[in-house]
């Protein structure tokens, strides 16, 4: 006897299919004298908090201060903990005034109820999270933090469409990382966007993001930002690329020490017989004393936005070599030691060599350093953001 197949409608089908876009199962709460802010995201864990969670904790965080308001952190893909947002405030010297809560709604698990309040903010971290919470609480409280043309994660289809649906919502508003992304948001369609939102550049504060004297080491450090199942990050091309450029001798392993930070790096080894250094998971302190060690790194990304790591680095006192794409064509307004080349393998070998020439170059390395364009307070590159916020704008 074969087992019977379960049918399932329509509905339960794409629902099956798209169950991170479930809604939050909500109740509205009467009035009270204490606000609230909630951040909606996937994980606060350690493989999660770099980049683009961390920066949506931040602007939580300054406004909830600023609103004398409770911070509320809604988890869909983990339990969150404690520990990492502590970690992270006390790192980038920020202090909570107000209560911090935890929530745990998977999507799997609708008899999660989230309670909220009239006047609560809800500050959304992709078009997923954003899906799932525009059904449930007013539109006009959510702020739709948007940190990549996210449409970019898949192929054209029915994802692709779905994300693309949310980016043109006219109900929410949008906080977008960095003009250049927004600027390519709205030439590539999404016009709407030119009145829903506001964006703002990443800070990168000096007490954070320094160079760090290196501590009797024997070779000098080379970071490749390693990220295999983040296709965006081409893993594959920078591999080939860092083979390449020991081949021709524009990395010298008797002078260079290789090292692969990121997430879920496969063993391999370059040359003959030489093995990198694979670090992930790090704590926000220990990466930040890691780029900050760093005096060269390739790090790459197949999308408009100049991500984080490029800028990290930079911050630190490295020299970096990243990809071009689209009007992502010259990061030196950031920082003249980033370079950045077209977009195949024999340009990012070329441009490692001139970004060899450009590390040991010291005095150039350093003045470009001292004139970078990076902001590095958050609170000034928030301002703008915290202040329509607050006003109701």
């Amino acid at each position: 006897m074969h087992p019977t197949p379960v049918v399932k409608d329509a509905a339960q089908t794409v629902q099956a299919r798209f169950s991170a876009n479930t809604p939050l199962q909500t109740y509205l709460l009467p009035p009270s004298a204490r606000r609230r802010v909630s951040v909606v995201t996937d994980s606060i864990g350690p493989g999660s908090l770099f980049g683009g969670v961390g920066t949506a904790l931040i602007f939580a965080s300054l406004l909830t201060n600023r609103l004398h308001a409770d911070l509320r952190i809604i988890t869909r893909g983990e339990r969150a903990k404690p520990e990492p947002l502590a970690h992270l405030l006390s790192v980038y010297g920020i202090e909570l005034k107000g209560e911090s809560q935890f929530r745990f709604a998977p999507p799997y698990d609708t008899s999660q109820d989230i309670d909220f309040q009239l006047d609560e903010l809800f500050i959304t971290t992709s078009w997923w999270t954003t899906a799932a919470t525009v059904p449930s609480v007013p539109a006009a409280s959510i702020i739709y933090l948007l940190q990549e043309d996210e449409r970019m994660f898949y192929p054209f289809g029915d994802d692709h469409q779905r994300c693309e649906q949310m980016l043109r919502n006219n109900d929410i508003r949008f906080l977008i990382n960095t003009r250049l992304l927004f600027e390519h948001l709205v030439a590539s369609g999404l016009s709407q966007l030119s009145q829903r939102a506001l964006w703002f550049e990443p800070a990168f504060p000096s007490e954070v993001f320094k160079p760090r004297s290196p501590q009797q080491q024997a070779k000098r450090k080379f970071l490749f930002y390693a990220r295999p199942h983040n296709v965006r990050n081409l893993f594959y091309l920078g591999i080939e690329v860092i083979e390449a450029a020991i081949e021709q001798q524009v990395l010298d392993l008797d002078h260079w020490d290789i090292v692969l930070v990121g997430k879920d790096i496969p063993e391999i080894r370059f040359g003959q017989d030489y093995l990198p250094q694979r670090l992930e998971n790090l704590s926000w302190q220990t990466y930040a004393e890691l780029v900050g060690s760093v005096e060269l790194g390739l790090s790459l990304m197949y999308t408009p936005h100049p991500s984080y790591p490029p800028l990290d680095l930079a911050a630190s006192g490295a020299v970096v070599v990243t990809n071009q794409f689209g009007i992502k064509q010259d990061l030196s307004s950031y920082s003249r030691n980033l370079i950045c080349v077209p977009c195949d393998k024999q340009a990012l070998v070329e441009g490692l060599r001139q970004g060899v020439r450009l590390a040991d170059d010291r005095a150039t390395r350093e003045a470009n350093f001292r004139s970078n364009g990076l902001g590095r307070d958050w609170q000034r590159s928030l301002a703008a953001a915290l202040d329509s916020v607050a006003e109701g704008r």
